[in-house]
C-alpha cells in the first residue's frame, strides 16, 4: 500500500490489498466514483473487485487542463476502462505498460500509483501471471 495521501478520500480501502470503493445504488445498480453530498446517503459502499478485463483504451497524448499538476515537461500516459466482471466500468490510468502491450480484453489489475509528491491515486496495470 502507499504511503501517500491518496488524492480524495474514501476512494479505496484501507487493507493490505486494497480495492476501490464504489456505491450499490437502491435499484440494485453499482456506480464508481462514489458522488458527494446527499446524493451518497442512499447508497451502500461495495469494495469492488480487484481484478478486471481491458474494455478500452488510449494514449492521452496532450496535457489536461487546468488544475494539471503533473509532470513537467509533460508526458503522454495510457488511459482506459476496466470492467470489473458483474460491477462496474472503471475509467483508469492503466500504468506497467506500453501501448503495444495492451489487447482488450485483457485481464488487469488494481494498483496504487504516485500522482504528485504528496498523494497517491488508482491505476490498473496488465495482471501478469506468476
Amino acid at each position: 500500500m502507499s504511503a501517500l495521501a491518496p488524492i480524495a478520500p474514501g476512494l479505496w480501502t484501507d487493507e493490505a490489498e486494497p480495492r476501490l470503493i464504489g456505491a450499490r445504488r437502491p435499484d440494485g445498480e453499482i456506480i464508481f466514483p462514489v458522488p458527494d453530498g446527499d446524493a451518497a446517503a442512499a447508497l451502500e459502499p461495495v469494495a469492488l473487485s480487484r481484478r478486471g478485463t481491458l474494455w478500452s483504451w488510449t494514449t492521452q497524448s496532450f496535457e489536461p487542463k487546468e488544475p494539471y499538476c503533473g509532470p513537467r515537461p509533460f508526458q503522454p500516459f495510457l488511459v482506459g476502462y476496466v470492467e470489473l466482471p458483474g460491477e462496474v466500468i472503471v475509467e483508469t490510468r492503466i500504468v506497467e505498460a506500453e501501448p503495444t502491450d495492451l489487447e482488450i480484453g485483457m485481464p488487469m489489475i488494481f494498483t496504487i500509483v504516485p500522482f504528485d509528491d504528496c498523494r497517491a491515486t488508482y491505476a490498473f496495470r496488465p495482471e501478469r501471471k506468476p
